[in-house]
């Protein structure tokens, strides 16, 4: 029973806030607050149209509630579609995205207009789990607008969140149409009336058949299965409650947190299976051998960690076992400054790291995975070993490697047609087959899209499909290439391999200080990254005629069977009048690629857009002392 001066009501409550505010304040805090206050007046207008209320808006937060859940969601999609319009016309770093969650559920209010209530704390909860620019809703608020909206919904599944004592089911409102009518009856199950999912399926089919995909024929794609039953692919991993060492209980809340946190953003990796926190947290306070709690929850990894506070700092130590002999496989420690105001920050930033450092394609996972695939024939290769093979040749990008998991990923998509990440992981490779040059084929950059399509239809989530598709708009010089590509890093932008990838592209596509930024980024979530991420941030200082600096990063790329590793440091000495490196350089270059002097422009050209900065590359070679050919002049 409500006490007096409050009551108790049903309502739909929007929750919104600024993704990456921080970072925006630092950058201009002028410019911030002047767009933070334009883009609050839009939400008031749009919320006031919807007949709602602006409950509250500390810092960059807005809290709004409607009597209609219907109005609650058609007023977010039009707040989103016009701040998108407005951030178009922004520099992309000052550009200012909105991630809002609603929610239909029962409040407590007062008579000053405050809400309370685990109503209001869903609503922000999966605020929090949408993407940047995006619309998470929850069920209760989809059940009474799913027949009413003119958009998709996708299921993004159920979500321990902080405060919440059961799971959370999620929704995300599709705004982006091409991607909804794109996947149906993918693991992000779309909700849309049933004659717009029939042209999908229909236009989709008509679309794959007419491109020619491989040298053989791949196996019927059988229809994908049920969303909501299929599982995560990948290894097993189970998340132990990290231990509060503080000799503080009232520390407890936040070694819990980081537990939740890295569970939470591990589980948004469709190349891992995540036990969940309620099995693991039975074992918290217990000493467990890592064997026992392999056995009893079936994981192959247990990741485990303790945190302690002494004064002003926090010190979170986390180490990876495997599950089967608990074999030590990774191992850091975290040592951060904590105050009360960076509580959250400092918690978000080593989830980061942790998660990075062993959850990506290049992290402590995947490489022991990778260590105990290579003893198996290739008779007993599961299709996550084909996967596996491919990250290891993008590691190390020779042709041998390219050859053998390209064969092994068709096989691998044969056996397991609906195994999204097999074919994104075939989209990259054969778009390497035009790009590097890599055991050529006909039709390569057709292939690699229909493969980014495929993997879209069994996942419509897939980051690693948005980032192929992106990937051959960017070889292909399409516009849309940037917009796929922020969509992309969107959907996860904590994720090391696809930010770090996409900023690659960004920058030769003339995005240099974006793509620079991202580079930098995935090096700080997790430096045992591919060698070849360095090559954009040599190729930005060179562009900023900076030799030096683009020294300094070409050095790092170390990767021999690659002529753009040569290629790169052969500009740099060349500038630099440093002439006997250039000419080791050059020697280097021409043992990887003999015919190299007159295929440069054109190998160049698969990566720069800008022909000007094109023809500065020309002439850091020539300075380094080989014979490149000049352009031929166009006939009139």
């Amino acid at each position: 029973m409500a006490e007096q001066g409050q009551r108790r009501k049903l309502a739909a409550i929007l929750s919104a806030d600024v993704f990456g505010y921080s970072r925006l304040m630092q950058d201009d805090d002028v410019a911030t607050v002047e767009t933070l206050t334009k883009y609050r007046n839009v939400f008031s207008d749009f919320v006031a149209r919807h007949d709602g209320r602006v409950v509250d808006s500390p810092g960059d937060n807005i809290l709004a509630e409607f009597d209609s859940p219907v109005e609650a969601v058609q007023c977010a999609v039009e707040i989103q579609r016009e701040l998108d319009r407005r951030n178009r016309q922004l520099a992309d770093h000052r550009q200012m995205l909105f991630r809002i969650g609603i929610n239909l559920g029962d409040v407590l209010s007062r008579d000053d207009g405050t809400l309370y209530g685990d109503g209001v704390n869903i609503a922000a909860r999966l605020e929090a789990l949408a993407e940047p620019g995006g619309i998470m809703i929850s069920e209760t608020a989809r059940l009474q607008v799913r027949t009413l909206i003119d958009v998709g919904i996708a299921d993004a599944g159920e979500h321990e969140v902080k405060n919440i004592a059961e799971p959370v089911h999620a929704y995300r409102i599709v705004l982006d149409e091409s991607v909804a009518t794109a996947a149906p009856g993918s693991p992000s199950a779309i909700y849309r009336r049933p004659a717009i999912v029939a042209i999908s399926i229909l236009v989709l089919a008509i679309g794959g058949a007419a491109i020619w995909f491989t040298t053989r024929a791949p196996a019927p794609t059988e229809p994908a299965k049920d969303p909501i039953l299929a599982m995560p692919t990948g290894p097993t991993i189970a998340v132990l409650p990290f231990t509060n060492m503080s000799g503080d209980p009232k520390q407890e809340y936040f070694s819990d947190g980081i537990t939740e946190e890295i569970i939470t953003e591990l589980s948004r990796r469709s190349n891992l299976f995540v036990i969940a926190r309620n099995s693991t947290f039975r074992y918290k306070g217990q000493s467990v051998d890592v064997r026992q709690v392999g056995q009893e929850l079936g994981a192959r990894y247990v990741l485990e960690g303790s945190v302690r506070k002494a004064g002003g700092t926090i010190r979170v130590t986390a180490q990876l076992l495997a599950a089967t002999d608990g074999t030590h496989l990774w191992a850091e420690t975290y040592e951060r400054e904590l105050s009360g105001e960076n509580l959250f920050d400092v918690q978000d930033q080593i989830t980061e790291n942790v998660v990075g450092a062993i959850g990506g394609a290049y992290g402590a996972i995947h490489r022991a995975g990778l260590q105990a695939s290579r003893g198996k024939a290739p008779s007993t290769l599961e299709a996550y070993d084909c996967v596996l093979r491919a990250i290891s040749m993008l590691r190390h990008l020779s042709p041998q490697l390219h050859l053998s998991a390209r064969d092994c990923l068709e096989t691998a998509v044969e056996q397991e047609p609906d195994y999204a990440e097999a074919w994104a992981w075939l989209s990259y490779i054969y778009h390497f087959e035009y790009s590097l040059g890599f055991n050529p084929r006909p039709n390569s950059l057709e292939r690699g899209l229909t493969a980014a399509r495929q993997a879209l239809v069994f996942d419509s989530s897939s980051q690693l499909g948005h980032q192929q598709l992106a990937y051959n708009y960017f070889l292909t010089k399409q516009q849309r290439f940037f917009e796929k590509a922020e969509e992309a890093i969107a959907i996860n932008p904590n994720n090391p391999d696809v930010i770090m990838a996409l900023g690659y592209y960004l920058s030769y596509a003339g995005k240099w200080e974006r793509g620079a930024a991202l580079c930098h980024k995935a090096i700080a979530l997790n430096p045992d990254i591919p060698g070849w991420v360095y090559s954009p941030l040599s190729a930005y200082a060179y562009v900023q005629r900076d030799y030096d600096e683009a020294l300094r990063w070409a050095v790092k790329i170390e990767i021999p069977p690659w002529w753009k590793t040569h290629a790169l440091l052969a500009i740099s000495y060349g500038q630099l009048g440093m002439q006997e490196e250039a000419t080791q350089a050059v020697n280097d270059l021409l043992a990887v690629y003999p015919s190299y002097a007159e295929n440069a422009r054109r190998e160049f050209r698969k990566y720069y857009w800008d022909e000007t900065e094109l023809e500065h590359v020309m002439d850091g070679l020539r300075k380094a002392g080989l014979d490149i050919p000049d352009e031929p002049v166009a006939a009139d």
